[in-house]
């Protein structure tokens, strides 16, 4: 992408914040959650994070749909790991968003500022790398012209990469550097350096696999969306684009990635998500009812089962622990 074109489209995207921030915000608030002082805190033991009416909040894993814990933070996607909280906060009135990057107490540590839509963030396991995608351009993956930006942040060096556009990238050994690139939903290794992601070019999606330190992307596998590793690093969730056309929807699978097995998740309905891995069995992905409001669903990760709400009107699930 040129630095015309980026220009460009942060000026659109400046002119529209004020013109749509106000029906984003209210998509976003449509759940009729109680308010925070009126919900007790969860029960002692392993908890997820959620958001509840874009508030940051914690449930108990064993009794996902009991009382939340709801503290005053704000954010449109949220996620946790290793005592690191990446909250991309909404799109004001008057203000474009950022990134919040707050500690295990929920303290504000760093701030990023960010022009476009909040999309997906993830942390890396140890707490150290966030990552960040956001619309600048269209607000739908099926979408025509859509455009992303995707970011990560090393808080150890404090680099900062504010496009994967930057990196290079290779489609079966051959460096790829059409101005169509697209980057979104990062998921990390545990040596916090390599990383998975997809990538649109020329009307295609790859799984790309990174390398932070030497700035590299190498492709994997064809119409790989969104992918999140699992807690033993053997294995991605992510949704599929039906057909290889998402505009007839996604569907949830996971892959192995020594051998390239893809086993098809018992979700059959569309999931446009990253989907979260509870544990090393069970994954999480959030989907819109008719009302506007999202629901935590999970599914077994071996194909098996059927889905169950885990946490009714919530989005972003994480494990805590």
């Amino acid at each position: 992408m040129t630095n015309r074109t980026r220009l460009l489209i942060t000026a659109a995207v400046a002119v529209l914040l004020g013109v749509l921030a106000v029906g984003y915000t209210a998509l976003s608030d449509r759940s009729p959650a109680s308010a925070p002082d009126d919900l007790a805190p969860p029960a002692a033991g392993p908890r997820l994070m959620v958001l509840s009416n874009g508030n940051l909040s914690t449930v108990a894993r064993l009794d996902a749909a009991g009382p939340r814990q709801v503290t005053e933070q704000r954010c449109d996607r949220v996620y946790s790991a290793g005592g690191t909280t990446s909250c991309l906060r909404p799109v004001g009135a008057f203000k474009a968003g950022e990134l919040a990057v707050l500690d295990a107490d929920l303290r504000e540590v760093r701030t990023v500022p960010l022009t476009g839509f909040p999309n997906r963030t993830r942390v890396s396991a140890s707490g150290r790398m966030v990552a960040w995608t956001l619309f600048v351009d269209g607000h739908s993956y099926a979408a025509n012209g859509f455009s992303t930006s995707t970011g990560i942040l090393d808080l150890e060096t404090d680099a900062l990469v504010t496009s994967l556009e930057e990196f290079t990238s290779t489609v079966d050994g051959t460096v790829v550097a059409a101005a169509d690139r697209n980057f979104w939903g990062v998921t990390f290794t545990s040596d916090d350096n390599r990383f998975y992601a997809t990538m649109s070019t020329g009307g295609r999606r790859y799984l790309m696999e990174g390398d932070f330190a030497a700035r590299t992307l190498r492709s994997l596998a064809e119409n790989v969306e969104c992918p999140s590793l699992s807690p033993d690093g053997t294995r991605i969730a992510y949704k599929a684009a039906i057909d290889n056309d998402p505009q007839r929807g996604w569907r949830l699978s996971t892959m192995d990635l020594a051998t390239g097995e893809i086993t098809r998740l018992a979700e059959t309905r569309s999931v446009d998500d990253q989907p979260a891995w509870l544990d090393a069995h069970t994954v999480a992905y959030g989907i819109q009812r008719s009302d506007g409001v999202n629901d935590v669903w999970a599914v077994p990760s071996d194909g098996t089962g059927a889905p169950a709400v885990v946490v009714p009107e919530a989005n972003s699930p994480a494990p805590l622990g």
